[in-house]
């Protein structure tokens, strides 16, 4: 039997999830927030723009321009989206 990785998830197109094709920041940030909620977020990635007075729009004005909070985010959303394409709980 053979097992998918996560690392080979596809979604709903047929593109790999952790090549983010078509996906923008906000759309990622939505579904992250839809997921985990904020208090959620900040607990799993230790970000201000997640703890204080959080805001889609602030939140996003700060991973834009901070390159290593935007990977953390982005890392985070293609564990979610690949464990919920195969079926298995969010990590």
């Amino acid at each position: 039997m053979s097992f998918l990785r996560a690392a080979d998830a596809r979604d709903e197109s047929g593109h790999l999830i952790r090549e983010l094709h078509g996906v923008t920041l906000a759309n990622i940030l939505e579904y992250l927030v839809a997921a985990y909620g904020w208090p959620e977020l900040d607990a799993r990635l230790r970000m201000n723009c997640f703890a204080e007075n959080p805001s889609i729009k602030s939140s996003l004005s700060f991973l834009r321009r901070t390159p290593w909070a935007r990977t953390k985010v982005e890392e985070l959303y293609i564990k979610a989206r690949s464990a919920e394409v195969q079926g298995r709980p969010r990590p």
